[in-house]
C-alpha cells in the first residue's frame, strides 16, 4: 500500500486495538516458582499510547491470556477497555464496537499471530509487527519496522498521530517542558 493511502486510512482511526504477547511485549512469558507471571513492556510503546490518547484515539487491549500484569500496565497507560481470556477475539471485538458505537472503518489492530487474523480481516487498518507470523503479515496492510515489545506500538502511534496532522502540536507541547 502506498503511503498516501495508508495515511488516508490512519487519519480516520478512532480506535487502536492491541494484542499483548508479541505486540506490547516481545512474546516472552516468565513464570516464577510462586506462579507469578512476569512480562516486560517497552516504555516508549507506553508513551506512544499516552500520546495517541491525547489526540482523541481510544486504545483497547484484546488478548487470549489473562495476567494481572496486563491489568496493571493498562491502568498505568489509561487504557480502560481490556479484554482478557479471549479465545475467540471477535466476541470481544464486537462488544467493543457496540459499546463505543464504532464501525470497522475507524479501527486499527496490531497483531502478531494467527489468533489475530479474525479481527485483522475486518478492521480498516490491520497491522502486523515486524516479527509476526507470515499469516499475520499477509493479512496486514502495514508491517512495522520494529518487532513486538520493542517499538512496534510506538511506530503505529506515531503513524496515526502524524496522519491526523497532530504531530507538530504534540511536539510543541513537549518542547515547553
Amino acid at each position: 500500500m502506498n503511503i498516501e493511502r495508508l495515511n488516508e486510512i490512519a487519519k480516520k482511526v478512532r480506535l487502536l486495538i492491541l494484542d499483548v504477547d508479541g505486540v506490547l511485549t516481545d512474546g516472552g512469558i516468565i513464570l516464577d516458582n510462586d506462579g507469578n507471571e512476569l512480562k516486560a513492556f517497552y516504555v516508549r510503546d507506553g508513551h506512544g499510547i499516552k500520546m495517541l490518547s491525547k489526540v482523541g484515539v481510544t486504545v483497547a487491549i484484546i488478548t487470549g491470556r489473562y495476567s494481572k500484569v496486563v491489568e496493571r500496565r493498562a491502568q498505568e497507560l489509561g487504557i480502560t477497555e481490556i479484554y482478557q481470556r479471549c479465545h475467540i477475539k471477535t466476541v470481544a471485538y464486537e462488544h467493543l464496537l457496540e459499546k463505543l458505537n464504532f464501525s470497522d472503518s475507524v479501527v486499527a489492530y496490531i497483531g502478531d499471530d494467527v489468533v489475530d487474523l479474525s479481527i485483522m480481516k475486518r478492521v480498516a487498518l490491520p497491522i502486523a509487527v515486524a516479527d509476526a507470523e507470515s499469516e499475520a503479515k499477509a493479512s496486514a496492510v502495514f508491517i512495522t519496522k520494529n518487532p513486538g515489545g520493542r517499538g512496534a506500538v510506538r511506530e503505529v502511534c506515531n503513524l496515526i498521530i502524524k496522519a491526523k496532522g497532530k504531530w507538530e502540536e504534540l511536539m510543541d507541547e513537549y518542547s515547553k517542558f
